[in-house]
């Protein structure tokens, strides 16, 4: 598969087919991590866990629920 590398703003870019974005399992919009090794530039996706604050605080239970944990007084200029 051939691309072009083309300037997109101040960056150059290349234009994914999407054949290859299919073929890769890869879907827009999806984090990648960029590996340059040996004149080879490889695309990978991230492994990097997002989390979503509504679904972390949803999981919250009277269960699993703990009560408040005191680290001692202030040791420096922390505001309380």
């Amino acid at each position: 598969m051939e691309a072009v590398i083309r300037k997109w703003g101040n960056s150059p870019a290349v234009r994914l087919p999407v054949s290859a974005i299919k073929e890769a399992a890869f879907s827009l919009e999806q984090k990648v991590n960029l590996t340059v090794t040996h004149g080879r530039i490889v695309i990978e996706p991230s492994s990097k866990i997002e989390y979503d604050l509504e679904n972390l605080v949803g999981g919250i239970t009277a269960r699993n629920l703990h009560t408040e944990i005191s680290f001692g007084m202030p040791v420096g200029k922390e505001a309380l």
